[in-house]
């Protein structure tokens, strides 16, 4: 108990200086996790795989994210904690018992390494990596996911086996073996708690997590948790999508820091958003009739989540959809199916993305040699365009087309350009707002009657029309093909 009272307190072990955030304060157990292997190769993975090709100060890697997604995180949840705590004692005395103490500081740590893990298994280039062919290929081969965790149980993690294999269920590996390393006995955690909180899995919380849950519901919900509409056993599956909302939901930590890192290592603005102003107005919402418990918005607070959301938006039309980053990305692809078409390199990575003793050794690092390997070799190939900047020759954007739209497209600016069609490459994002609407009612806004003074939970469309504006897009950038020749078999790269 005396450990949670101190941590509530800030007594940290370690501060790490950021240069978004500033001081983040570290337990010892979460030194041990960044200490791991597996999460220091964070380090030579890049977060947003080669931008810095187009905006040259975008280097930062996935480590000083996920550092940073865990201080946002508890921010989020120690301020919704705040914020309930001074209403509460304007209407009535509140001192937090030691139960309350301790079962607000267990969240809290489950939440912060849930955050500080949930990007652990992106491989090489981040997004870009599962999306090459050749790799895409690879991650469906029939028993990968068994032979990923083979000698160990992961159905407590993953009731059915997945089809396909994506970066998260390599972060739900990574993170078992990091922390059955880690001395989370001490710190007073269950790792099966922190992994429930991590997308793609279905756990069954320990039993610390299901007493803290219901000392945190009748805490928050009050006379809703008295009058016993929700039963005992389902209150921890309630908190726990609490958390996990937090760690990936529609206002997560995750997008709140790589908003602002990419916007700030970009230098641009167009990702700025006052994360004060909306940690500030977020609150604990929940609907003993649904039943649901999730995040909650005071109107107040409006403006600075529809700056969150316009600034999201704009972040994947101007940086992240830029049309020589999208080129680039293309050529990366390729770039990467090259270096697969090596035999040696191929059966490498395959061993790398199936046992977690050589998984480490998949990092950024390892592709730019072998990038430089094949461009050596071979100076019209994509790897040759990779390592030396030698970008697409950008034709034409459209948006909203199509698969048959951008076809025909294709074609008609081969004709108009005496091309081969087969010359013309095409490059698409999908703005990520589908359902948009659909998915921030999700988050409740809490509604004051200015009568009674009493509060009430209403969808967030019902409220402000802003969100309404936002629908499906599609973003596609047009290239001439670089003149690359097929590279040699593999057996002449040696």
């Amino acid at each position: 108990m005396r450990r949670a009272v101190n941590d509530l307190l800030g007594a940290y072990d370690k501060l790490i200086m950021d240069p978004v955030h500033g001081g983040i304060p570290l337990y010892r157990h979460e030194i041990q996790v960044i200490d791991h292997p597996l999460f220091q190769r964070l380090r030579n993975i890049c977060q947003n795989d080669i931008l810095s090709l187009v905006f040259p100060g975008a280097t930062h890697s996935r480590f000083l994210h996920s550092i940073g997604v865990m201080h946002v995180g508890t921010r989020m949840f120690r301020s919704m904690i705040d914020a309930y705590l001074r209403e509460r004692q304007l209407s009535e005395r509140t001192d937090l018992s030691l139960s309350q103490l301790d079962a607000i500081d267990y969240l809290a740590k489950t939440i912060r390494l849930g955050c500080l893990l949930h990007d652990s298994g992106h491989s090489s280039f981040s997004h870009q990596f599962t999306q090459a062919r050749r790799i895409r290929e690879l991650m469906s081969r029939p028993q990968r996911f068994r032979d990923l965790w083979r000698g160990v149980d992961f159905t407590r993690y993953h009731p059915e086996e997945p089809g396909e294999l994506e970066h998260e269920h390599y972060s739900v590996r990574v993170a078992h073996d990091v922390l059955s390393s880690v001395d989370l006995e001490n710190a007073g955690l269950n790792a099966v708690d922190v992994i429930g909180i991590m997308e793609t899995t279905d756990v069954t919380p320990s039993d610390t997590f299901c007493r803290h849950a219901r000392t945190f519901w009748a805490f928050i919900a009050g006379e809703d948790a008295v009058a016993g509409t929700i039963g005992e056993q389902d209150v921890p599956a309630l908190v726990m999508g609490l958390l996990s909302s937090i760690v990936s939901g529609e206002i997560d930590a995750d997008r709140a820091d790589y908003m602002l890192r990419d916007g700030f290592h970009s230098s641009v603005t167009i990702g700025g958003f006052n994360l004060d102003h909306l940690l500030s107005n977020l609150r604990f919402g929940w609907d003993v009739s649904e039943p649901w418990m999730g995040l909650a918005i005071t109107q107040k607070g409006l403006g600075a989540l529809e700056d969150f959301v316009y600034s999201r938006y704009q972040m994947y039309r101007k940086v992240y959809a830029h049309k020589t980053a999208l080129g680039f990305d293309w050529l990366l692809r390729e770039a990467i199916n090259e270096v697969l078409e090596d035999a040696e390199s191929f059966d490498w990575i395959d061993t790398c993305l199936s046992d977690m003793r050589y998984f480490a050794e998949l990092t950024d690092n390892f592709f730019w040699e072998a990038f430089r390997k094949v461009a050596r070799k071979h100076p019209k190939s994509y790897s040759f365009c990779i390592v030396n900047r030698v970008k697409l020759h950008h034709l034409d954007t459209r948006e909203n087309l199509d698969k048959q739209q951008i076809a025909d497209h294709s074609h008609w600016l081969a004709g108009e350009l005496a091309m081969d069609p087969g010359n013309v490459v095409t490059c698409s994002m999908r703005a990520r707002f589908s359902n948009i609407q659909d998915n921030f009612n999700g988050i409740k806004v809490l509604v004051k009657n200015p009568i009674s003074r009493e509060r009430s939970l209403r969808k967030i469309t019902e409220v402000s029309a802003f969100f309404s504006k936002f629908g499906d897009g599609t973003i596609t950038h047009f290239y001439s093909r670089p003149e690359v020749t097929r590279m040699a078999p593999p057996d002449m790269l040696e």
